[in-house]
């Protein structure tokens, strides 16, 4: 199998830098960089609007082990922690290896691990579930239609002998009534399916390796192409207005803003490695995961 030209992206080891330095904004309106309180590769934000709380994963390690030690923290909107470890799997009962994209459906949580996507109790963090994905490599993220269907993307990668290569499951799928996943659409062509947000009757998809925006029908698969952003490496996508969208870049170390017809503008600049971007619509702000750096940065956006 082909090797992933973006290899340097993500390694098997991951050489994470120090901290960045940050703090709350004084005014309360600006940035806040949550850094130095314990995150070990932070892969996603969630924002958990009935409770009010920003959800945390964190790989803890490689992407790609089963090593049972990732970890979901909770923040308060003001960036303070409410709790470090609030879901551990190093706990007893719990199992997470490599938790990455996050999303809610009423009272449940959903977390994609590697090849599996693990339900936990939205209030006491719980395990409640796991649907496993046979033949999946590397599940990423995961969205939640107004059916209540799931979507979950895999982006093909595994860890071969010299780095990181492409698997070939390359998909997006779809659960069915009976809490199954199936590929709604899948294959190479697909360019590593990344970030994940449904938008009506369709899901738009962002991929890591080709760096393009992507629309599928949710009910037929029929599949379409958005322009694209400046730069690649594209991690997580969220809907910010009607027709707009907010979607992050690795190799341009930004969050771009997708206007409508087409344009793009940039959001916010020169952060290193912005994964899997949340939204708190209730303050208007991105909640970009700084993998790299260990740190969440809160930034408000128009």
């Amino acid at each position: 199998m082909r090797k992933a030209r973006f290899g340097a992206v993500i390694g098997v080891t991951l050489a994470l830098s120090a901290c960045i330095g940050g703090g709350r904004d004084a005014g309360g309106s600006g940035p806040i960089t949550v850094s130095g309180v314990g995150f070990a590769t932070p892969e996603s934000v969630l924002h958990d609007w009935s409770a009010d709380v920003y959800l945390v994963s964190n790989i803890n390690g490689s992407p790609f082990a089963k090593d049972g030690n990732g970890f979901i923290s909770r923040l308060a909107p003001d960036g303070s922690v409410i709790e470090l470890k609030w879901i551990d799997g190093l706990q007893d009962g719990v199992t997470l290896h490599a938790p990455k994209g996050m999303a809610l459906r009423r009272d449940t949580l959903f977390v994609t691990d590697i090849d599996v996507v693990r339900l936990f109790d939205r209030t006491t963090g719980a395990p409640i579930g796991t649907w496993p994905v046979p033949g999946s490599t590397f599940l990423n993220d995961v969205a939640v239609g107004p059916d209540g269907s799931v979507y979950v993307t895999d982006s093909g990668l595994r860890s071969g002998p010299d780095g990181v290569e492409q698997s070939g499951t390359d998909a997006v799928h779809k659960s069915t009534q009976d809490g199954e996943l199936v590929a709604l659409v899948s294959g190479e062509a697909l360019g590593g399916p990344n970030g994940i947000v449904v938008d009506g009757g369709r899901v738009m998809f962002v991929t890591l390796r080709t760096g393009r925006v992507h629309l599928v029908q949710r009910e037929s698969g029929t599949i379409s192409g958005l322009p694209a952003p400046p730069a690649g490496r594209l991690d997580g996508v969220v809907k910010v207005a009607e027709g707009e969208f907010l979607i992050s870049s690795w190799e341009g170390q930004a969050v771009y803003r997708l206007r409508r017809g087409g344009l793009y503008t940039t959001e916010v600049d020169s952060v290193e490695a912005p994964a899997d971007i949340g939204l708190d619509a209730r303050r208007g702000r991105v909640l970009i995961p700084l993998f790299m750096a260990n740190a969440v940065l809160i930034h408000p956006v128009e």
